[in-house]
């Protein structure tokens, strides 16, 4: 998946902020503290080569790129005595000089021929593998399309005799081998050239401490139960901060604080905080409620920057209220993006808006007061570089009185609405447009004059593409439909709830303070 940023990694700072967020009363609280990082801003000093030409180029912001396709390269870092870790990093493939050829990164090197490593191949295949004196031996795989010049965020965890191999936020691959205990982290190349940037390496469990003095406004250790269910649709697999502290935050500094860091982080939103303009979220959060009373006012949360990924989010039992721009903005090619058990009142532009080459979103049992334009998928007519990006899921969703864009869709395939209660619509419930490809499915339109718009375009926008099954309609008009549509279960299992059941199961799951443990 492509990233538009970088994370700028500065080790020192962010083990200082880890270590002030952990604040024990009287049980120890286990983190993940920051062995090695590096964004190859100021070089690459510590990193020893073996075979390849490497060196620090400008692609976007400062990468480490090997541009030899004709050897096995590696450039190794950190210590031989670490053990239990996880390794992360930006891995772009640039060309691949013949078959089953790879890149990726490495876990537990006792050398430059020995080693774990995940890597991206041109053959159709994530590999999870090990490196000995027999060769390459493939541990696990999964399929994958991979094409040079698209950048790819690779994790490999190593704890004990198991390994864990992510793409882009998802798990793709498990095994188990004994053969290397510890060692230290790398970037590889087989006979392929390719970029690495935002090499991040934490320790899996961490230390923990018996005290810590507290930071203002982060409040007490031990962090609670996770809080119950998990991303399901276009966003399955997203995990948010799990893994990292937890700190709850009261204040609009610290929420930004947390929000913004370059490790994982469980943040609990308690009481009311008032922000100005957009907090910005980067990869790895997850910003959760406390109770029924957290209020997010006046601002918003912005996935990503231009600079910094946005991805494996989630933002769940918060309310938002008279934002200056968007409430919730996902963009600049973030992805894996859960936004679940919210409410949102009138801001001033969009409540939730998914743009700019953003993916696997998935939008669910959320509650929309009398709000105008709800949510809109896509940043404009004249931004064709979504095509193929766009994939959300919104499902039992409660419009209550708001207006439109419900969402309006640009370019995006497949956009699957199922389960949603449409209640007093304004102008209208979905508008597909620019070829884009939406399924709307079994949901309950109340009062709805235009429940959908698509082979006869909107505004100045040109058709899209719409199909629809297992509506209801009550006191509303057609929904508008035509053209072919991807089938969602080709993305993801689901089974809807029947079309008739959808009011009386939104009213009483939807928005805030529904979470058991949040």
């Amino acid at each position: 998946m492509p990233h538009r940023g970088r994370r700028a990694l500065l080790a020192a700072a962010l083990a200082g902020a880890v270590a002030a967020a952990l604040v024990v009363s009287g049980v120890p609280s286990a983190h993940a503290a920051t062995l090695f990082s590096a964004d190859f801003t100021g070089g690459a000093s510590g990193w020893t080569r073996s075979g390849g030409s490497w060196s620090v180029v400008t692609d976007g912001s400062a990468v480490y790129r090997q541009s030899g396709t004709g050897s096995d390269a590696r450039a190794l870092a950190g210590s031989g005595s670490w053990t239990d870790y996880t390794i992360e990093a930006r891995v772009k493939p640039t060309a691949f000089n013949g078959s089953a050829r790879h890149a990726g990164v490495i876990a537990r090197a006792q050398s430059t021929s020995a080693y774990y490593y995940l890597a991206l191949t041109n053959t159709g295949e994530v590999r999870l593998g090990r490196r000995g004196s027999g060769g390459h031996t493939t541990l696990a795989s999964a399929s994958a399309t991979v094409s040079a010049g698209t950048w790819y965020r690779l994790r490999l965890e190593a704890a004990g005799t198991t390994l864990r191999g992510f793409v882009d936020g998802r798990l793709v691959a498990t095994a188990a081998d004994s053969a290397y205990s510890a060692g230290t982290v790398g970037l590889a190349t087989y006979y392929s050239s390719a970029s690495f940037d935002d090499v991040l390496v934490t320790d899996s469990a961490g230390p923990t401490p018996t005290t810590t003095a507290p930071t203002p406004g982060v409040t007490t250790s031990p962090p609670p139960q996770p809080v119950p269910g998990q991303a399901d649709g276009h966003a399955t697999g997203t995990t948010g901060g799990a893994g990292g502290p937890t700190v709850t935050v009261t204040t609009a500094a610290e929420l930004a604080r947390y929000a913004g860091a370059n490790t994982p982080y469980v943040i609990r939103v308690a009481g009311r905080i008032a922000v100005d303009g957009m907090v910005t979220v980067v990869a790895n959060k997850s910003v959760i409620g406390v109770g029924s009373t957290a209020e997010i006012v006046g601002g918003g949360l912005q996935l990503g920057t231009t600079t910094r990924p946005g991805d494996n989010v989630i933002i769940r039992n918060i309310t938002f209220r008279d934002a200056s721009d968007d409430s919730v903005s996902v963009h600049n090619g973030s992805h894996h993006v859960w936004i679940d058990h919210n409410e949102f009142y009138p801001g001033f532009d969009g409540s939730v808006d998914v743009k700019r080459q953003s993916t696997a979103v998935t939008v669910s049992w959320n509650r929309f007061h009398a709000t105008d334009k709800s949510m809109l998928v896509g940043h404009s007519d004249s931004f064709p570089d979504d095509i193929g990006y766009l994939k959300v899921t919104y499902h039992h969703n409660y419009f209550d009185g708001s207006n439109q864009r419900h969402p309006r869709v640009r370019f995006g395939e497949p956009v699957h609405v199922y389960n949603n209660y449409y209640r007093g619509i304004g102008l209208y419930g979905v508008a597909s447009t620019e070829n884009a490809g939406v399924l709307v499915e079994a949901n309950y339109f109340e009062d709805v004059a235009y429940p959908c718009h698509s082979v006869s375009g909107y505004a100045d926008s040109a058709p899209g593409r719409l199909a629809e099954r297992g509506n209801v309609f009550v006191r509303s008009g057609t929904c508008e439909s035509g053209g072919t549509v991807a089938d969602p279960r080709a993305y993801y299992s689901y089974t809807p709830d029947s079309a008739a059941s959808v009011p009386a199961l939104v009213t009483a799951g939807a928005g805030v303070g529904r979470i058991p443990g949040a």
